[in-house]
Parts: C-alpha cells; structure tokens; sequence
C-alpha cells in the first residue's frame, strides 16, 4: 500500500509525537536510459530499508528528458539512519511487469536530506554516456500521528517472472553498454523464459512479447542478430493484444513501426514503409507534444525516415496509394521541413490518376496542392522549379479539361519562371512549355505560338540524342507542332516531317510504352491530313490500322480512347470525302458518338466533337443528325451545370462559337424532318439553358411536398447550398479560393443531383427537371397562341402552338439568315437617324421596314391564324423570337397600305394583342406562380440625376413618377422612391417587398456581358445579376421606363438574357420594357395611357390584374399615335403573362 499523501500540507510539530520526514519529489531531468529504450514513464523509488520501498507515480518522460511528479510522501526516520533513492524506466504505462530498467540509483541519509531547511534542492546521480541524471527534491521534519506507522510499510511485490524481467532489462542494458554479446544471450534467456511463463491468456503476455522482440531487434540492428522477420512478428503480436485505448497501445505502434522500417531498410519492401506509414497515422495523434515518445516518433528513424521511404516508392494511382499518399501529407503539418516534399508526390499520384480515370475532382487537388508546394519553396530552393512544372501541366490538363483560358495562361507563366530557375531537367521545361503554347495557339491561332513552340521543341531534341530514355517524347511534340503549323498554314514539308518524326518516334518504343497509344493516334492524324492533300490510299488505310491499335491498348473508360476514336473518325470521314462510301460515313458517325459519348473525357472536348459530328450529319444528310443535336444539348447542360456563377455560364457558353444557333439550327432540322413537335423541345432546350440551370434551384414544389414531405424538404435544402455557393463564389478573386469553391460546389451539386434522381422515382415525378415535352410546353398556350420564330442557315420559318393539337409550321421561303441580319440592321439605323428627327417627321425608313416585316413575315402567320386556327381578332398572342428575330420589332409589323374604300388595311397590333416571351418555360413558370397572389402595394422608383460619369440627367423623371402615382388606384398601398433614395439596396429592398413596380430610370444594355446589364440608380448600378439573385414569387408587375431592357445577348444570341426577361425569372409575371432608347419627354404620354387603361375598372370594384397589361399598353399606343412619334411607340413591348 502506498502511504503517498497527495496535496498534504506540512504537520505542525507537537512533541509528544514521533518526527517523520516530509519528502517531495519535484521533477527530475539530463535522464538517460541506459539502454537506450523508450520508457513509458519514468518513476522514483525511495527504499527505506529491506521491507519498505516508496513509489511515486509513473510519469511521462519529456522532449528534454525532464520529468515533473510534485508527489509527496511522508516517511519515517527514526527506523534506519539512511536510504537509498533510485530512478526507474517503466516500459508499462499501465501493468507493471517487475520494476523496469534502474536509471539511478544513490544511498544518502536523512541528515543530508533535511540539511537544506525548506528549500528545493538538487540530488544528482552517477554519470551515463557522461551526462548525469538529477532529481529536484525537498524534505522538511514533520511529526505523524503514533498509530501512522502502519500505513507507511509498503511490502514489495515479488516472484519469479518478475525477477527475470528485471534481470532481463539489467542483461539488455548491460549489452547495450559493453557490446558484449553474452550479456544479449542472457538477455534474451530471461525474456524467453518470462514468455515461456505467460500463456496467451496471462495479463503479461503482451508485456513478454515486446520485452524479447525489442532485445532482439536491438540486436539485428547491431548486427548481432539476423532474423528479422520473427522480431516484428512479436511486436504484432503484442499490438493486437494492447488495442485502441490501452494504455501502452501507443508504444507497441512505435515498436512495430521500428521494425518495420528496419525491414524496409534491410529489403526495400513497399509493403513493409507502407504499413509503418499507417501506424505512423495512427500513433502521432496519441503522443502528445513535448513528450520524449514524440519526439523520437517523429525523429529520423521513425515518421521522417517512414515520410522519406514512401516518397521514393513509384507512383501509385489505386486509392490504396492515394490513401497512403494523403497520410504522409498529415504527417507533414504546416511548418514541417518534409511538407513541400508531401505535397508535390501527393499532387503526382492524383495527377496520374487523372490522366487514368479523367476524375476531375483529382485534378483540381492537384492544383490545390501544387499551389501550397509552390507557396512553401523559396525562390532558391532546388525542388521549386519541379514542382512549377508540375502544377502548371495540371492546370493544362485542366485547360484542356475544362476550356478555362486563365488556367492555360497561368501554365505558362509557371513554365516560363521555372526554365528561368532550372539547371537540369530543361529538356523536360522547354517540351511542356511548347505544349502548353500549343494548346493556346489552338485556342487564339497566334501564329507567333506555333512558331516559338517549335524552336523549343528542337531545342529539346538537342539536349535529348538518340539513346535518350525520353527523346521519344520530344519527337513525338515536335511532330505535333509541326503538323499543327501545316493546318494553318498548309505547307506540305511540315506534314512530311512530322511523319517522319512519328515514326522515328515509334521506332523508339518498346511495344508495352505507356504512351505508345498516344504517338499511334498523332501519326494517325498525320496521315490523314496527307490523304486529303495527296489522295494516296495507304496513308488512310495505315491511319485506320494505327488508330485500331491504339485502341486495342487502352481499357474501356481509359480518358485516351477519346482522341482514338477522333482520329478513328476523322479516318474514315477522310476516305468517305475521297471514295464517297457511304459505310464509311456510318463508321465516321459511329465514332463521333463513341467520342462525344466517352464519360473520363472532359465537357468541353466532347462538346466540340458533338459539334463537329453536326456539322458532318448536316453536310451530308446524315440520319443521325438530330441526335447529335440532342447530344449536343445535353452535353452543353451538363458543361454549364459545373460552372457555379451565372457569369461564369454565360462565358462557358460563349466559348463554344460553333454552338451559338445550335437551337434554330435543331429546331430547322426537326422542321424538315416533318418533326414540328421535337422542334418545339429543341428550341427550347437550346434557347433556355441559362435560365433554365439557374432556375432549377427554384422550382416549386408543392406537389411534391404532398407527395413526400422529407425528399421535398431535402431538395429545397439542398437548392439553397448550392444556390448559396454560387452566389458565393462569384465574388472570389484568389486562384486557389476559386478552385477550392468549385470543388465545394461539385460536391453539393452531385448531392443535388442525387436529390432529384431520388424524386424521379416517385410516381408521377419520372420528369422532374428534365427538359419539358411539347406537352409540358402547350401548356404555355393555354391563354393564346405562342409562335415560335427560327432564324437558322437552313431556313426560317415559325411555328405556332395553339392551345390545343398539333404545331402548325408556317414557312418564310423568301426569307434567309442574311435577310434577317440585314433587316436587323437596317432597323438599328432607321431607329438612330428617327431620335434625331422632329416628331411630325415621317418614319419613311422605319415604315418600308415594317412593311416588309409585315409581307414576308407577319402575313404568313396571320393567315394560318385566321384561317386555319379561327382565332378572333382582338385575341392574345405571344411571340417568342430566336436570333436574328430577337432585334426586329415584329409587334410593330404594318403594312402601310389603304383599301379601295379608302379604310386603313389593320396592322399586327390593330388584330391581336400581342405579347413576348423569352421562352416557353418562362411562361409557364409565371402563370404556375399566379396560383398565389397577395394584397397588391405599388412602387415607383425613379433616379433622373443619376450622378457624374453616369449619364445625362432626365428632367421629365419626376413628373412621370408623380403621375403614376396618381393613377395607381388611391386604395393600393402606394410608395416612391426617388432622389438619393433611389440607391441600389433602396431598389432592391423595394423590388422584393411591393407586389408592382414602375421604375424610371436610365438603362444600359452591356452587349459583351449581358449580366452586368444594368438601371443606373443614385450610388450603384442595378444589376441584372442582382435582380437575378432575387427570388420574389409573390411579384406581378414592372413597368421598365428605361432604355435598352428587352435588348438580348450578342455573344448567346438564342439566349435571352436581358432586364425585362431577369424581372420575370426573378418571380414578376408581367413585364413592360424596351427595345431601344426612351425619349422620357414622350414616353410619359404612352405611360399616362397605359395606366388609365390598366386601371380604367377598377373604381366598379375590379382588382389590380396584371394579366390585363398587353392590352392596356395596345390601348396606350393606339391613342398616342398624334402625340408621340412611331420609333418612341414602338419601343415598349410587353413580356409575360
């Protein structure tokens, strides 16, 4: 039994009682092991004679070897005149197994104890390897109680297997010391025979097991021993018997991690480095900071020597090498020398594995992780250049992964800086620099690029002669660029010397070369190009067998069966142009979908094939030509839904130049298949991509609420992370923020995803969030006819949808693309020389152009309305334009003409009320949300001085605002905001909370950037992007008494994206805008008769319907047709409902 009184205070004296001494062991340091052995703990020992012996607790032993107990005993004196006090190594943190290892050991008496009054003092010990241990002591009289003595008798434990554990630490100790063998052999035959003693079942079992092997590993690294293998095979034994929270469970993960890096050092084995790597992992996190266990853990012969083994094993790309990669990383914390070292072979496996798998989730990690490596390596270190390289050939990769042209620029800056370090390894530099050069001259054809890149590939070729191990790959880029200067600039000796270096290059090869498939691909393509210049038969026929070949290599989702089936393709497209074998253009065509099809190749590539793939089928009438459309679309929405910012899908977008009349060129293509229906889908589908990515995430749901409550409430969770991330995401400048955003918004976006495939499970969900059916979009004509306007270089025509049955097709045989583009110029001119004319100045331009919109465009349409459909006159009909449609004024078209009787022939206006809408969708999203309608507030927001640098200041803009105000029904709750009110929070904040909004302002159409389409409020401009950002269901109506808001896109022509259409997206169901600049000094007259009209009924009790704005701006311009000139008429349109 101990007598430790912990925390006691000192006795007073009383001298009827027997003294004692009060002894205080306060820390100890300089403590050496003899045996060099990790201790669990250190402890102290005072032996006070034969029969009693004090221990304190057992503590752990510090980076410094320095231990802190403050025990506290009290003993007593009177029984022997002196004592001895020993320092002991415990190998057990919890079951004791004999006493452990002495440190040391040192008689003294009671008088030198108590001869330092009640001051700490030091007692120091015999030397070991030099150094002597000390112990910080302090000892005062005391006197106990006469009935203490008792408690103070400690009686030793003692038996046998306890004393050979003894011998054998003194044994091992000694060896350790003298080298002498004898002294491991009697070692070794006391821990046998304490082993021999503890079964499997005994609590000292573990204990045994790792006393021997330890003795015996010492001794095979000392060359005493050579048997390893059963060594380690002990120290696994005893792990598995001390698990997680067993007290010594840390020391045995040491143990064996030392053996095992012995054996890995001894045979070099993975396996052996990769198992210590996970213990590694799993023992640092055990050992606290400062500790001794630490300390040497994390020494050269443990974590470092375990980091240093596995960063020279070869790249692994299985999860398992992965795995083990990114536990050698979070054995490097930051400020670890070995961290940049971690980074950059962790950055190389996820590269690989890329180029295996084409999982760009690995890719962008690796950027991530090259950006830290760069970041920690000074201009002067020797990896920093190696580590350049490869950051930048993941942001190629990317480049080529993802068409984000900042990644390719940053590229090759970082090779450019990195050839500027190196000394050695140029080669390697100036053949990824050239490629890099190559991907932007394919991206900007500068022919300066092409140029430079192959002055360093023959640089590299250079420093890499025959026998060269990666010549191979430097003939194999310089081909590549040559053949790619012979495509812009078609000189046939640069074809025949990329042959050439081809194959030169395949010479060069073994059979089972990692790249082989690649070079086989390039001299494909080589060849084909020369089979079109010169027709020679064998050069295609030798391309088909190489492409073949290249495939056979490669497994099933290998991310380089791509190229091989566009070479395979653009083989037998070849042959087909030369022979006109029609099987040769099945063939082409199967190839083109395997390609565009291929899921471990990037968007952006397979989108350009699904391009190209329509522009054969339709050069050639290929019947599967309307599936590459829908291919094309459904890569396209895949593409864009990775980007998380509006602005940054609009860019995606615009990137892909080939695929900006992809919907009218579908929709034509549908037409002449006699497919008027699938026409409707694709037009659709194509036309809306932008508006319909952002307005998934706020689709409503209440049948689906009904239906499931909690997938419902997990959907709208998820649409808000997701939506959340995006809007987050686009305020982010830092690179490697914005990449880390992307990968977040991945993530939450496969969550989505999953999400909505859980839903299409549902009964009567199967097309959630698909892109609708003709079904789904009639129901936009539910109020009137919609006619679908198609402007494509293989024919213009419309469609009209009627609220019932089938499409009917009008066509425009007199109409081409070219007649379009030329009208929508001619009317931009009409409409700058009408502001500069007085107002009774006949419009003679403006009205020959309306003429011939109403003849060869409107007329057609009114005749199947008419006669075909019976539709009343006086009837609503919405118009829904696509490219060149979308700049002319067809609401205006009029054919100026007068009968016989002298009447006027009526124009579109004067027969039907005529409406826009950007899409179909759009339409049917509004009248869905009419199902919900609260009390009406009305807001008119005006901003006339819009500050310096602005624009001119509009003088009639409070004068309109006032007489809006007038007009809005004194029953509606009614607010203006204006002046330095009228900011852009003031805007926003009113745009959100009132039900209908008039607003007067200027307005600016950004044709390069339609997002940042804007009203110019007093402080901020109004964006587009911020009405967007808005979610405002219970909205109605705007009135947008500002230039230039229904004006489109220039760059995605067939997507409407401007003021008036983001205002309906935004949840306003009906929207007044503008097609060109307003004259404020007249536009209050069409504004004046615009809300009589709108709100003629309801003094007899009738209800603010913004369902009734088409007619009441038909009535507006009808009964200002004396005050205000024709071009200011025609500028308002309604959009919506």
């Amino acid at each position: 039994m101990s007598d430790l009184k912990a925390g006691r205070s000192i006795s007073p004296l009383y001298p009827f009682l027997d003294p004692h001494t009060l002894f205080i062991v306060i820390s100890g340091k300089n403590l050496q092991v003899p045996s060099e052995r990790i201790p669990a703990g250190i402890y102290i020992s005072v032996n006070v004679d034969s029969q009693r012996r004090w221990k304190s607790a057992i503590s752990v032993l510090s980076s410094d070897r320095s231990v802190v107990w403050s025990d506290t005993v009290t003993l007593s004196s009177h029984a022997s005149p002196a004592l001895s006090v020993e320092i002991w190594a415990s190998y057990e943190a919890g079951r004791m197994l004999g006493s452990g290892e002495v440190i040391g050991k040192l008689q003294t008496s009671w008088d030198d104890l108590l001869d330092h009054g009640d001051e700490p003092f030091v007692l120091s010990f015999p030397p070991i390897r030099g150094v002597h241990s000390s112990l910080t002591l302090k000892a005062a009289i005391v006197h106990a109680c006469d009935d203490q003595e008792g408690v103070l008798s400690d009686s030793l434990v003692d038996c046998e297997i306890a004393r050979d554990t003894d011998a054998g630490h003194a044994q091992f100790a000694a060896y350790v010391t003298s080298k002498a063998v004898s002294h491991l052999n009697d070692a070794v035959q006391h821990f046998q025979l304490v082993l021999d003693q503890c079964p499997v079942s005994h609590p000292d079992h573990a204990t045994a097991l790792t006393n021997l092997a330890y003795a015996r590993l010492q001794a095979y690294i000392r060359d005493d021993l050579e048997d390893i293998e059963t060594t380690t095979s002990l120290f696994r034994e005893a792990l598995a018997l001390r698990p997680q929270r067993h007290p010594d469970h840390p020391l045995s993960l040491y143990s064996l991690t030392e053996a095992l890096n012995w054996c890995h050092n001894e045979r070099s084995t993975a396996a052996d480095i990769r198992e210590a790597a996970k213990l590694c992992h799993e023992l640092l996190p055990l050992c606290s900071e400062g500790t001794y266990l630490r300390s040497i853990a994390t020494g050269e012969n443990g974590v470092d020597y375990v980091i240093c083994g596995c960063n020279n094993l070869p790249i692994d790309t299985s999860d398992e090498g992965i795995h083990l990669r990114q536990v050698i990383l979070e054995l490097c914390p930051l400020g670890h020398q070995r961290r940049p070292r971690a980074l950059y072979a962790l950055l190389q496996s996820l590269h690989s594995r890329f180029t295996q798998c084409g999982s760009i989730d690995d890719l962008d990690e690796s950027i991530r992780l090259g950006r830290e490596a760069v970041s920690l390596l000074s201009e002067g270190h020797p990896d920093r250049d190696s580590c350049l390289n490869d950051l930048a050939l993941s942001l190629v990769d990317r480049f080529n992964h993802q068409c984000k042209p900042d990644d390719l620029d940053e590229a090759i800056s970082l090779y450019q800086e990195a050839l500027r370090l190196c000394s050695v390894g140029r080669d390697t530099l100036l053949d990824n620099l050239g490629g890099a050069l190559i991907a932007r001259f394919n991206k900007r054809s500068d022919i300066d690029d092409i140029t430079r890149t192959i002055s360093l590939f023959r640089e590299a070729l250079t420093l890499r002669p025959p026998g060269h191990p990666c010549r191979d790959t430097t003939l194999n880029n310089l081909a590549l660029a040559l053949d790619t200067r012979y495509n812009e600039l078609h000189v046939i000796e640069d074809l025949n010397e990329a042959i050439d270096l081809y194959r030169e290059c395949l010479r060069s090869l073994r059979h089972d070369h990692s790249e082989r498939h690649a070079y086989l691909q390039n001299l494909g393509f080589a060849l084909c190009l020369r089979f079109m210049q010169t027709q020679e038969n064998d050069d295609v026929e030798e391309a088909i067998q190489l492409c073949q070949e290249s495939l056979a290599a490669l497994s099933l989702l290998h991310p380089s069966r791509y190229s091989g089936y566009v070479c395979l393709r653009e083989a037998y497209l070849s042959r087909y142009r030369i022979l006109h074998d029609s099987a040769d253009l099945s063939l082409a065509v199967e190839n083109f979908r395997l390609a565009s099809g291929h899921p471990t190749k990037g968007f952006p590539g397979r989108i350009v094939t699904a391009c190209n793939w329509v522009t054969v089928a339709e050069q050639h009438g290929h019947i599967s030509v309307l599936e590459a459309y829908n291919t094309c679309f459904d890569l396209l929405d895949s593409h864009l839904a990775t980007r998380s910012s509006t602005i940054s899908r609009r860019e995606a977008a615009a990137a892909f130049s080939s695929a900006r009349s992809l919907p009218v060129d579908a929709a034509s293509c549908a037409i002449r298949h006699d497919n008027l229906r699938h026409a409707v889908e694709l037009v659709e589908q194509g036309r809306g991509q932008q508006w319909s990515l952002a307005s998934r995430l706020k689709t409503p749901v209440e049948d689906l609420e009904s239906a499931n409550p909690k997938l419902a409430h997990d959907y709208l969770d998820l649409s808000k992370r997701v939506s959340d991330a995006a809007q987050s995401s686009a305020t982010i400048t830092d690179r490697a923020a914005a990449d880390q955003a992307a990968t977040e918004y991945r993530g939450l976006t496969r969550q989505w995803e999953a999400a909505v495939t859980e839903i299409r499970k549902l009964q009567g969900f199967q097309r959630f969030l698909l892109p609708p059916s003709y079904a789904d979009l009639q129901a936009a004509a539910r109020q009137g006819p919609i006619i679908v306007l198609i402007a494509s270089e293989y024919s213009c025509s419309a469609i009209i949808i009627p609220t019932s049955g089938e499409p009917h097709h009008v066509p425009f045989p007199s109409v081409s693309l070219t007649d379009l583009n030329n009208f929508k110029d001619r009317f931009a001119k009409a409409i700058r020389h009408a502001s500069t004319m007085g107002p009774k100045v006949p419009r003679n331009d403006l009205i020959v152009l309306l003429r011939a919109v109403w003849d060869e465009i409107m007329l057609p349409i009114i005749n199947v309305l008419e006669h075909v459909l019976k539709l009343q006159h006086g009837s609503r009909i919405w118009l829904c334009p696509t490219a060149a449609f979308t700049s002319i004024p067809l609401h205006a078209a009029h054919p100026f003409q007068t009968r016989a009787d002298r009447s006027k022939e009526p124009c579109l206006e004067d027969l039907y009320i005529c409406s826009y809408t950007p899409t179909l969708s759009a339409l049917v999203r509004s009248r869905q949300m009419m199902k919900k309608r609260v009390t009406p507030s009305f807001v008119t927001i005006g901003q006339g001085q819009p500050g310096t640098g602005k624009g001119k200041a509009l003088l009639a803009v409070d004068s309109e605002l006032e007489l809006v105000h007038k007009l809005v029904p004194a029953t509606v709750n009614r607010n203006t905001i204006s002046g330095d009110a009228a900011t852009r929070a003031g805007a926003l904040k009113a745009l959100e909370k009132d039900t209908w909004v008039h607003l007067a302002c200027h307005g600016k159409q950004d044709p390069t950037q339609p997002y940042n389409s804007h009203f110019v409020m007093r402080d901020e401009h109004l964006t587009l992007l911020d009405i967007m950002e808005k979610h405002i269901p219970h909205a109605e109506f705007a009135f947008l008494s500002a230039c230039h808001t229904a004006v489109g896109d220039k760059e995605t022509p067939d997507e409407v994206i401007h003021l008036a259409a983001g205002l309906q997206f935004s949840g306003f169901k009906s929207v007044i805008g503008t097609l060109w600049e307003v004259d404020d000094a007249v536009a209050k007259h069409v504004v004046k008769a615009f809300y009589e009209n709108l709100f003629a009924d309801l003094e007899d009790g009738g209800v603010m319907d913004c369902t009734k704005a088409a007619w009441a701006l038909n009535r507006a311009t009808h009964s200002v047709k004396t005050k205000v000139p024709l071009e200011q008429r025609m500028v308002f349109i309604h959009i919506g409902v």
